[in-house]
């Protein structure tokens, strides 16, 4: 049966925790909905394997070009693309437009925008009310690397008054999920508690309601792993070792 957004909410309430990853191809796609992933995130950290050094330079043909892929490889988890830098935040009309490209052309059934400043949060209502689910995002927010960096957000009485009160106000403006990412454990503890909407950490400490980790850190394929980031196995050595052994073989004419 396909998880719905409604049903991450019921899982909040039951204390279910929600087990997210990314995906950004169909073979990978297929086998995390098969390892029993309940939402996966077509994320603008597809920037990596593009070989961009940050997000900002992804563009929505090519967030558009890979979702539609991963939705080919998904039976049952709940996919949610990111909208990226820039197709969201100059107006409503473009925010509409973006994610309703979104939906209708890879059938996901979400996006996911980060911030939650008063012109973002009023997007995020506009979208909810013309159906569109969508999942907030706040923190680290990295398509605003320039501006805040990448450390831990949230150490001071202000900084996390201000996330407490943008998380507040997402889940007013109606999203059904709210990732948390790179915050002190206190704060996500309390946001968690404030929400009824399910807190979906990255980051942020063993207090939220699911965690997303990007699936080539888990994998061990990352040349570079954040701080907050678990290898569940070495995929970049084993990788490695194959071909070296494969060109090893055809050289000393082995294979085939």
């Amino acid at each position: 049966m396909a998880v719905t957004t409604q049903q991450l909410i019921q899982w909040k309430q039951q204390g279910r925790p929600i087990v997210a990853l990314t995906a950004w191809d169909y073979a990978i796609a297929q086998l995390l909905d098969t390892a029993g992933v309940d939402l996966i995130l077509v994320g603008d950290s597809m920037s990596v394997v593009l070989g961009y050094e940050t997000t900002l330079p992804l563009t929505l043909e090519e967030m558009l070009h890979h979702a539609k892929a991963v939705r080919r490889g998904v039976k049952r988890a709940l996919v949610v693309v990111d909208l990226p830098f820039l197709t969201y935040q100059e107006s409503l009309q473009q925010a509409m437009h973006s994610a309703g490209r979104v939906l209708k052309e890879t059938g996901a059934q979400a996006v996911k925008l980060e911030g939650g400043y008063p012109a973002i949060v009023d997007t995020v209502a506009r979208l909810v009310q013309a159906g569109i689910p969508v999942m907030g995002h706040v923190g680290l927010t990295p398509q605003s690397v320039h501006q805040v960096g990448l450390r831990q957000q949230g150490k001071t009485q202000e900084t996390a008054e201000r996330i407490l009160n943008e998380a507040i106000a997402l889940e007013q403006a109606g999203v059904f999920s709210i990732v948390l990412e790179h915050i002190t454990a206190d704060l996500a503890n309390l946001i968690t508690q404030k929400l009824s909407i399910p807190t979906i950490g990255i980051g942020a400490g063993t207090h939220c309601d699911g965690q997303v980790l990007v699936t080539s850190d888990v994998l061990g394929l990352s040349e570079k792993q954040p701080p907050f980031a678990k290898i569940y196995t070495n995929l970049r050595q084993t990788i490695i070792k194959a071909v070296q052994d494969y060109a090893l073989e055809v050289r000393e004419r082995k294979f085939p």
